[in-house]
């Protein structure tokens, strides 16, 4: 009996062990399925914060950054009127 008592807990313990092993599995898969889901909407939910918030930096930004885009519109200016302007093309003389 008590031999049996003892293959009894084998067959538990190698059934108990099969399915710690399985639950591992799956856990596994299903973490690594979340994760890249969760690393999907993570940078989902960055780009849609970029979106709300880089507009409201830039206009707080503003005030700072106004002299050195005055600086660079003078010269984008000054380049632009240096250039030497391009003739309008000529339309082909038809033959009549």
């Amino acid at each position: 009996m008590f031999e049996l008592g003892i293959l009894v807990l084998v067959v538990v313990g190698a059934c108990w062990l099969f399915g710690a092993l399985i639950a591992g599995l799956f856990k596994l898969t299903f973490g690594l399925i979340g994760a890249l889901f969760g690393g999907v909407f993570a940078l989902f939910a960055v780009g849609f914060a970029a979106l709300l918030v880089v507009p409201i930096v830039l206009f707080a930004l503003l005030p700072l950054m106004l002299p050195a885009l005055c600086i660079a519109a003078l010269v984008w200016l000054i380049v632009r009127a240096s250039r030497p302007h391009a003739d309008p093309p000529q339309a082909a003389p038809t033959a009549h």
